[in-house]
C-alpha cells in the first residue's frame, strides 16, 4: 500500500495547536493575577477567562489531531498495513483528509478517538459510560462524539465534487465512507449505523471484504488515484 501525505500541513497544524494551547495558558493566568491585583476590574477577569479557554480548546482540538503521537492518520496506517501495492491511502491533501483508493473503491475514512459505549438508536448517536474522566474529557478535551454520519457525508461530497473537476463523470465511482473507532476503550453497539462503524482493528476485514463483493475495475482505480495528489 502507498501512503500519500501532506507533512507541511500535519507540521503547520501541529505548530498551531501548541501556540493556541499555550497562549490559553498565559491569557487565563494573565486573568488569574487581574482578580488578586486590580478586583475592581473583574470583567477583565472574566473576559481573560473566556478568551484563555477558547484558546486552550482551540489548542486541544489541533493537538489532538496533529500533536499526539500516534497520530490519527499513523493510526489509519497502521490499521491497513498489509493491503497490497494497488491501493492508496491519502492523508491531509484533499478534502476528505483520509481517503483510501483501491480494488475495494474510494473509501472516506473518519477516525473518531472517543472512548467509551458507543451507540446508535434511532437516529442518534450517543456515548455513554466512562464515569468522571469521560465526562472531563468532553468538557476539556473536545471529545464529543457530534453527529458524525453527517460529518462523513460533508466528506463524501466534497471528495465527490473534487474528482467531478478532475474528471469525467462517469468515470467517478460511488464513494463509501466508514467511521474508524481508533480508542481501544471504544465498545460499539452501532449495528443500525447508516454507514459502517468499526474498530480500527477490523477496518482492513471490511476492506477486503468489500474487495472481494464489490470490487472496482482497476482502470477505474488508477484513474481516481492520477486525480488525486501524489
Amino acid at each position: 500500500m502507498k501512503i500519500v501525505m501532506n507533512e507541511t500541513n500535519v507540521r503547520r497544524n501541529a505548530r498551531i495547536g501548541q501556540i493556541m494551547g499555550l497562549a490559553g495558558l498565559l491569557v487565563l493566568a494573565g486573568g488569574m493575577v487581574v482578580s488578586f491585583k486590580m478586583p475592581e476590574k473583574i470583567w477583565i477577569a472574566w473576559l481573560a477567562l473566556l478568551l484563555g479557554f477558547t484558546l486552550a480548546q482551540i489548542g486541544i482540538y489541533y493537538g489532538n489531531r496533529w500533536g499526539r503521537k500516534p497520530r490519527l492518520d499513523e493510526m489509519l496506517s497502521q490499521a491497513l498495513k498489509g493491503l497490497d501495492g494497488r491501493y492508496t491511502l491519502y492523508h491531509y491533501n484533499n478534502p476528505a483528509a483520509h481517503l483510501l483508493v483501491g480494488p475495494a473503491g474510494v473509501w472516506v475514512l473518519v477516525p473518531q478517538y472517543q472512548r467509551g459505549i458507543i451507540t446508535y438508536e434511532k437516529g442518534r448517536w450517543r456515548q455513554k459510560g466512562g464515569g468522571f474522566g469521560l465526562a472531563y474529557m468532553k468538557v476539556f478535551a473536545q471529545e464529543g462524539l457530534g453527529n458524525p454520519d453527517i460529518e462523513a457525508a460533508a466528506r463524501v461530497d466534497g471528495i465527490k465534487r473534487y474528482l467531478e473537476k478532475r474528471m469525467s463523470a462517469d468515470q467517478v465511482p460511488t464513494i463509501h465512507a466508514a467511521l474508524v473507532f481508533t480508542n481501544d476503550q471504544a465498545v460499539l453497539q452501532v449495528e443500525n449505523s447508516p454507514i459502517p462503524a468499526v474498530p480500527a482493528k477490523k477496518l482492513k476485514e471490511l476492506i477486503r471484504k468489500t474487495a472481494k463483493n464489490e470490487p472496482l475495475a482497476l482502470p477505474k482505480v488508477e484513474a481516481v488515484q492520477e486525480a488525486l495528489p501524489q
